[in-house]
Formats: C-alpha cells, structure tokens, sequence
C-alpha cells in the first residue's frame, strides 16, 4: 500500500512510520504546520507543532530513508480548532480541541489530501487497533489500556476508518516503543510526551481566553440563585472547578463550593456542594457512528460510555429515536432528523462527577467503539430537579429535560426504561 505517515516530531509517529516502512509499504512521511508563528522549541512536555518538532520529524524520516514534506493546515486549523474553542468557551462550554483536531484536521483535511494524490492510507502513531468485521471496518481499542487513545478517535466515521493505519495498536507498552526507537537510532527515543493543548503551550488556558473573549464581570449565585460571589469573566471558570472562585459569603454548612454549571446569557457562575456535582444523566448531540453500528430505528443496544479520555466507561442502553417535530427546541441542531437516547445504569458505577458541556461522550461496546456524542446538559444525580435556566426561563447549556422526547442524546440512572 502506498502510506502516508502523519509525523508529529514525537516517538510515536516515528516509530509508526517504521512499522509501515518494515511491514514493506511505499511510505512518504509528512508533517503538519498548525500555526503560521510556531514557537522554536518546547518546555519538556508543553506545546507541540513547534519548529522543533518540524526539524524532529525530518531528521526521523531521514533516518528511516522516506521522503518528506511539511503541509500547510494553518489556517484550516485557526478556523475549525482554535475558533471553535474560543466559541465554545465563550457560550460557557468545555470543548475538547484534540477531539477537534481529530475529526476535522488529521483524519478530514489530511486524509482527504492523501486519498486525492493516491495514498491508501494515512498512518498515525495512536494506541488503537482496527478490526475487519462483518459490517466493514472496526475501531477498538489498543491491547494496552493503560495507553488507549481510542477515545480521541471516537469522532472518525466509517470511511475514515477504512483509510487509517494504526502501527501501535498491539504494542503493550510505551516503554517499548521508546526502546525501539533508541535500537533504531532515533533521537527522539526519549523526548516528552506532549500534554498541554498544542496552541496554549504554557497552560494558561484562563489567560490566553481572556486575550480573545470579552471580560465581562458578573454574578456568582449557588443552587438557589442567591448571589455568593463575583467573577470577572465566565470563560475563566468550568464545571468541577473549585480553585478561584471569588466568593464573598461562605457557605452556611461550611464546606467548600464547587462550580456546578455557566450561564451565558445570564452571566453566571452556579456554584454548589461537591454531592450536586455527581450527575444522573447527560444529554447532548453533534453525534457519529465510527463504521457501521447495525443499530435500528428505536431499539435499545447495550453499550458504554466514556466521557473523559482516561475515565471509566459506563454502562448503558441506549436507542436511535426520530426527533418529534412536537418537542423541539433551540438545542436541536438545525436540520437533524434523528436523535440517540440512553440509559446509564450507575447501580454498578461511582457517579459521574463534573460532567461539563461541550465534553466528548464515546460509545462502546466492549472494546468496540460505536461513536460519539457533544454533551450539551447534564442532570445530578440526586434528582433535585436543578434545571439551569436562565431567567426568564430560556434553557441553556447544563440544563436537563426529563427522558423521552426532545433530548438530543440523553442519559438517566437506574437502566433500561
């Protein structure tokens, strides 16, 4: 097959790229230029797509004797990944940019370059492996759980799939990768992982915001709508926080408060008790289907779901439903015609704690992933019927429905309805 190898600058990428050189393919290895002023080198693990990584990636490819070349995708990038997380955080959001990145850059945009000058596939260094299964192409994850990434490739579809390469998936460890790089020569066997989101790579998610959305002070009120505190800009804040909340009355039971959730017409923070933050069931749309799932229409599926990229996954039962013109709302996304509900047995299960908008949910089964959903609203656990209106009585984002029709993708406690 004729491969392109997405190369990062990091271990992984390499090493993937001499997987498919060694497994006999005709392999070009590329790198993509995110941003038009990458800075010049990286602080240990923080940042990547930096110069350094440029010069990492070319020396790797030299080494492994495949051609190479640097892509282009700034602008590409600055509109689907780094505007849509300023959008996001400004409508009082918690986006995923890696997840963004996925579906819209390294498996859209490059992979749709790639098949135009007729490569087969795109391979890249990620912990997942690909199945052939009955219905087409299979995502499932990697043998080593400890180093799955399959989550982060929850936005991929079935076409997508059956373009991917994944050389990783089977390897049991990442220390065997970092070995196998060194017995390879590569200098980069022992170089940082990256952590920090690629474009902010000091970490300063709060400042870098407050350069782009607007700063505008407001009111921070607990479950009641008592005001507690004030802010001096919403995006700073996200569900689960507890650090810097500007609270001029402490709580009347004494314990530490929490945000809960962001109102963004409103302008507030809701803050409350650590037990609010447990919740009971998550709704949210924006979904896909990572190859053919052979679900039908309205009937129920056993599955998964995982709303962090290291979190436990969560059994459900969920079904495909037809979207009742009659419960419409706002929070439809225009034009759909379909709508996914489930149901989370947490009977078995800690509570999920700080659920935020805007977060990835990935649906499983067994090892299998099935797809993925944006969650838009999220109800506790505890049933106290804290909807997150907005006054006047506008729902937002973090508000709940009750089951049944007119959620986009929802999910109670306590298992099949």
């Amino acid at each position: 097959m004729r491969i392109l190898a997405a190369m990062s600058g990091g271990v992984d990428s390499a090493v993937a790229a001499a997987r498919a050189v060694d497994a006999g393919h005709e392999v070009v290895g590329v790198h993509l230029a995110l941003s038009r002023m990458p800075g010049t080198l990286r602080t240990g693990s923080r940042g990547c797509c930096t110069i350094e990584d440029a010069m990492d990636a070319r020396r790797a490819a030299g080494l492994l004797g495949i051609p190479f070349y640097v892509w282009d995708l700034s602008e590409r990038f600055a509109e689907d990944v780094v505007d849509d997380f300023v959008a996001e955080y400004a409508a009082g959001r918690t986006p995923n940019p890696c997840m963004r990145c996925n579906e819209k850059i390294k498996f859209a945009a490059l992979l749709d370059k790639a098949i135009a000058l007729g490569f087969d596939a795109v391979a890249t260094g990620h912990y997942a492996t690909l199945v052939d299964g009955p219905r087409g192409r299979e995502l499932h994850r990697a043998s080593a759980w400890a180093k799955d990434q399959s989550y982060v490739l929850g936005v991929l579809t079935e076409r997508q799939l059956a373009h991917c390469y994944f050389p990783l998936g089977d390897t049991p460890s990442k220390e065997l990768v970092r070995t196998e790089a060194a017995e390879r020569g590569l200098q980069i066997a022992r170089k940082p992982d990256s952590h920090d989101i690629c474009f902010i790579p000091d970490g300063d998610t709060r400042g870098w915001l407050s350069e782009r959305v607007s700063r505008e002070p407001g009111d921070i009120v607990d479950e009641s709508g008592g005001v507690v505190g004030r802010h001096d800009g919403a995006h700073g804040y996200t569900v689960g926080q507890r650090r810097g909340l500007q609270l001029g009355r402490p709580a009347a039971d004494g314990r530490p408060r929490y945000v809960l959730s962001i109102r963004p017409v409103s302008n507030q923070v809701v803050v409350g008790p650590r037990e609010s933050l447990a919740i009971g069931r998550i709704a949210g749309g924006r979904y896909s289907w990572a190859g053919d799932p052979g679900i039908e229409l309205a009937e129920p599926f056993d599955c998964e779901v995982q709303i962090r990229a290291h979190a436990d996954p969560v059994p459900a039962v969920a079904r495909l439903e037809a979207i009742d013109e009659a419960d419409r709302t706002e929070q439809h996304r225009a034009g759909a015609t379909h709508e996914v509900v489930a149901d989370v047995d947490l009977g078995h299960a800690e509570p999920l704690l700080g659920v935020a908008p805007g977060q990835t949910a990935v649906i499983y089964r067994g090892t299998r992933v099935l797809g993925q959903f944006t969650i838009d609203r999220a109800v506790p656990v505890s049933g106290s019927g804290r909807e997150d209106a907005e006054p006047g009585g506008r729902r937002v984002h973090g508000a709940g429905t009750s089951a049944g029709g007119g959620q986009r993708f929802g999910v109670n406690v306590g298992g099949r309805s």
